[in-house]
Formats: C-alpha cells, structure tokens, sequence
C-alpha cells in the first residue's frame, strides 16, 4: 500500500492517477484541502479518484487521525507531497510553514518507524539551493543559505530523513523537484497566473529584468520520477528532479504566448524578496538511480498546459 500525502494536490493527484488508475497499484491518500487555493480545485482533481483511492481529510500534523489511518490501511511506502508550498507566502507567515513542513514531516517519520514502513519518499525543493552560483545545481553542493523560510523547511525536512534513515533503517530518498508544471497546476504559480492573466487581458508582472532563469518540469516527468523512487531500494539519498534546461521569465513569456495565441501585456517590477536568479537541475542522479529520463520540452508542455486551460478547466 502506498500513501500519498498531498493526494488530492496537483502532484499528487497526477501520481496517484498513474499508481492507482493505471498501475493498479494499492493506494491511499491523506490531504487537509486547506484554502492556500480553492478546496473546490481539489476536489475537482481527485474526482476520478474516490472510488479507487480512501482518502482522509486530515492535517499531516494531527497524529491522532493519521493514527487510525496507518492501522487501517498499512501502508509500506509514503510518498510524503503535502506541505505549506511558496517561497513569498512563507515570509509572510514562518511560523506556519515551520510547524506544517517540519512538524508535520515529523509526524509522518514517526508514524513510519512505529508502523513499520519500509520506503520514505519526501517532496523537497530547488529551493534548498537558495542563490546558489554553481549551475547547474548538483545535490551534493552545499546547501547553507536558503532564500527563503519555504526552502529553509524543505532543507530541514531532508535532515529529518537522513536523521531516521540513520537511526532507525527506514530508506528515505528526498526529491528536489524543480517547478513543476501542467495541467491542475496550483494557481498561484507563475505558469498558470501569467497564462489566466493573458487571457483575461490583464497586465503580466514581470520582476526584475526578466533575465531571472527557472528549470521548468512537466508533471509527466516529475511523475515518472516520483514512480520510480517508489520502487528505491537504498538508504537514503537526495535526488534532483528537474528538466536540465533553463528559460528566462521573458522566454518563458514569449512561450506562453505562443501556445495561447495571445499577446501579454507587460507591468514591471522590482525583484521581490526570497527570489532567486536561476533555478538549474543536474539530473545525472536520477539517471542513474532512477532511470529518469525527462521527456517533455517546454514547449510541449506548454501546449498541453494551455489546451487544459482553454478548456475551462482552471
């Protein structure tokens, strides 16, 4: 059996859709369907999931649920995908991020070792790099200086697991997914912001120069590597999962417009605080741990990501 927290969340529900549906994998999930977004998205994304997959409705930080949860459905992996997500949503409220990404992964390391678990998949983030110069970004580079208090949770997060694959012989492999993006994209992602702004005709932030750079991944590609770490059989490990190619904010611009057909209109900005120049995956790891092999150019995704969306699926 494998939980999937987060399941009904835009990973999450992709992966379970592909463990579930076409795998017929033994699946359950655990999510809060918190307001971060409209509940109502989340519901939608796990609509073709209810019948396959028991859900919980709990927060990953209320032990006492997740409790009852474990005994009954005794799970031998967790795909751990919840969290509080942004990197400019987390300097507003610290607090909370700390105590859902960090307390709550500790609630579900607990869990694990008490249970039984055998494999720990955790959801990090390109975001532990910070603004880091060296690219492309190799995950045995030092990590001290996270832009962000997000980053810094997801960071934490990736100790945690080292500390419980030390300790107590659960494998952990953490995951540094590198923007994802696709259909049920969170609406609060560039990608999908920009898109829905373009077609209501609406001016599109541009921060900085628009020289800022992102390693963008389509979710098949972060489902296909997700997929594959739930079949890992080591100790523990960090693995990047990203598309190994990087666009600037105004390639990514000129990209969208293409695939909607439509002209964005401009308003520029300063930088904001807890961004960061570049964002730049070396997925030489995950080749030959995982096999990855990332598939979808940005264009491509970009075309499957607007046709979703023009059919009012947002």
């Amino acid at each position: 059996m494998i939980l999937v927290t987060g399941g009904a969340g835009f990973i999450g529900s992709h992966l379970l859709e592909r463990l579930a549906l076409r795998d017929g994998k033994a699946c359950c999930a655990v999510d809060d369907f918190n307001d971060y977004y409209d509940p109502a998205l989340k519901r939608r994304n796990f609509a073709s999931l209810r019948r396959s997959v028991p859900l919980l409705k709990a927060d990953i930080r209320n032990r006492r649920r997740l409790e009852a949860f474990f005994r009954l459905h005794r799970p031998d992996t967790i795909v751990h995908l919840a969290a509080r997500a942004g990197v400019r949503p987390s300097l507003a409220d610290p607090l909370l991020y700390e105590s859902v990404n960090c307390g709550g992964t500790l609630t579900l390391l607990e869990l694990a070792r008490i249970h039984g678990v055998k494999r720990f998949v955790f959801a990090s983030s390109s975001s532990v790099y910070g603004a880091s110069k060296h690219v492309p970004f190799r995950e045995d580079d030092p990590v001290m200086a996270q832009s962000s208090p997000y980053g810094v949770t997801k960071r934490a997060g990736e100790l945690f697991c080292s500390n419980y694959a030390a300790l107590y012989g659960l494998s952990c492999i953490c995951l540094r997914f590198f923007t994802a993006y696709g259909p049920r994209q969170r609406p609060d992602m560039a990608i999908h912001k920009f898109a829905r702004l373009m077609l209501d005709g609406k001016p599109v932030p541009v921060f900085g120069s628009g020289r800022s750079r992102r390693d963008y991944t389509y979710i098949d590609d972060i489902v296909q590597g997700v997929r594959a770490a739930c079949g890992w059989t080591g100790s523990f490990e960090i693995v990047n999962l990203g598309e190994s190619r990087t666009v600037s904010l105004s390639g990514l611009l000129a990209a969208l417009e293409k695939a909607l057909g439509v002209k964005a209109k401009r308003t520029a900005l300063p930088d904001q605080p807890g961004d960061v120049p570049v964002t730049w995956a070396d997925v030489s790891r995950a080749r030959g741990l995982l096999r990855y092999r990332p598939t979808t150019p940005l264009e491509t995704g970009l075309a499957r990501f607007a046709s979703w969306l023009r059919r009012g699926e947002r």
